[in-house]
């Protein structure tokens, strides 16, 4: 019960400080409840009781309009706790209310303007009654008008002071918290850079051991294929030593990756990536989205890296991709001719063509080109003379005969 009421009690002060208005008219109406009571347990002197309570009841009505308005509208809380003050104290003295809005408004002014404006809204605020009393007649007054004066103005100043306190309170708590935040993120920064410097050094370190485990492999291949047929024992124990290394550079390389990947980046899906094979299943898709798709491969079959088949799947699904977003109502080509020495693709489209601004050229495209440099290849994309979109991929091959590269 007692954590209900607590919750309750935070999400209401969250609730008020988000709507001071409200927050404010609460405030009046707890001061005008606690002001009238105190004048029913003691009467203003007089015969007249009763009507001087209901006259004291509207004038502090209209004297808490300003408790209600001080922080929205400053200036006007100003004229009217200090219009209603002059006018209780000289046109109803026996009905003084004891000068509450001046009193809050003060405050106010010394806890949320700046020194400047607050001092210039003070000295407007109690000025008048200063004033008013040190001319007025004092017999309109029920207490000197040296008493009247003195203590007036040094409930200006204390108030004032207090609002100011309050004030710088809040400034450097601020400042403090500022502080806190840049520093708690200039500190995860270097973490976070100290940490991607440490990966890099452990990188370079592991680049370096499986660079040397590969090049140990590409010479014990080379020796083991010479003494093949002469002295198959020394072949055996060399292809044995290959595959010890080739175990532990994958182990290395395990390692490298590991440290490369950050945790932001997603966990890497347990399914085989997809190579030439799918490319038949991926324009299959885009049939059925809507998008009429011709697949032509030319030339004889020819064993591919993984990665260059990844390649050309990424750079198909890439160019129909964007084709279905931005060709409207067209047809698509997608021609692929291998041999031994060279890949050339190309994904055209009869669509209605990049937009004037470019839109069609995006991260998609500045992947795909990144792929085909990383295999030495070009990529040429832009508009078809016939109208339309065209990607064209030229990527050069290695000898693969699918268990590794001959060297």
């Amino acid at each position: 019960m007692a954590g209900i009421v607590t919750e309750l009690w935070s999400r209401g002060q969250v609730w008020l400080r988000a709507h001071p208005l409200v927050s404010d008219a609460l405030l009046a109406a707890v001061l005008l409840a606690v002001q009238q009571s105190l004048w029913l347990v003691a009467p203003a002197p007089g015969d007249l009781w009763q009507p001087s309570w209901l006259a004291s009841t509207g004038w502090a009505v209209g004297e808490m309009l300003a408790v209600v308005l001080r922080r929205r509208w400053p200036l006007v809380a100003v004229a009217i706790a200090s219009l209603s003050a002059l006018g209780t104290v000289f046109l109803a003295p026996a009905v003084q209310s004891g000068g509450v809005a001046l009193i809050v408004v003060g405050y106010t002014l010394g806890a949320y303007l700046p020194l400047r404006r607050a001092l210039v809204a003070t000295v407007a605020l109690w000025a008048p009654m200063l004033l008013a009393g040190s001319i007025w007649p004092s017999g309109l007054l029920v207490v000197p008008v040296w008493y009247f004066l003195a203590l007036n103005l040094m409930t200006a100043l204390v108030v004032f002071f207090v609002g100011r306190t309050v004030h710088n309170r809040r400034a450097y708590t601020a400042a403090l918290e500022e502080r806190a935040r840049a520093a708690e993120a200039n500190q995860r920064a270097l973490a976070e850079q100290a940490v991607a410097d440490e990966r890099r050094r452990i990188a370079r370190e592991l680049h370096d051991v499986v660079a040397h485990h590969v090049s140990v492999m590409g010479v014990l291949a080379t020796g083991a294929r010479r003494v093949l047929t002469r002295d198959p024992a020394a072949a055996d124990e060399a292809l044995t030593t290959i595959e010890e290394t080739g175990r532990t550079a994958l182990r290395e390389m395990r390692r490298l990756l590991t440290v490369l990947r950050t945790e932001a980046e997603p966990a890497a899906e347990l399914a085989p990536q997809p190579g030439l094979g799918g490319i038949e299943a991926l324009v299959e898709q885009i049939r059925e989205a809507g998008l009429p798709v011709t697949l032509r491969i030319n030339g004889a079959e020819t064993p591919l890296d993984p990665g260059v088949a990844l390649t050309v799947y990424r750079i198909v699904q890439e160019a129909l991709t964007n084709t279905l977003k931005h060709a409207g109502q067209a047809t698509a080509l997608v021609r692929l001719d291998l041999d031994r020495s060279c890949l050339q693709l190309e994904v055209s489209d009869t669509g209605r063509g990049p937009r004037p601004d470019g839109g069609r050229i995006g991260h998609g495209l500045l992947g795909m080109r990144e792929r085909v440099a990383l295999y030495g290849g070009t990529l040429r994309t832009g508009p078809r003379p016939g109208g339309g979109f065209r990607v064209s991929a030229r990527i050069p091959l290695e000898q693969f005969d699918g268990k590794g590269a001959d060297t």
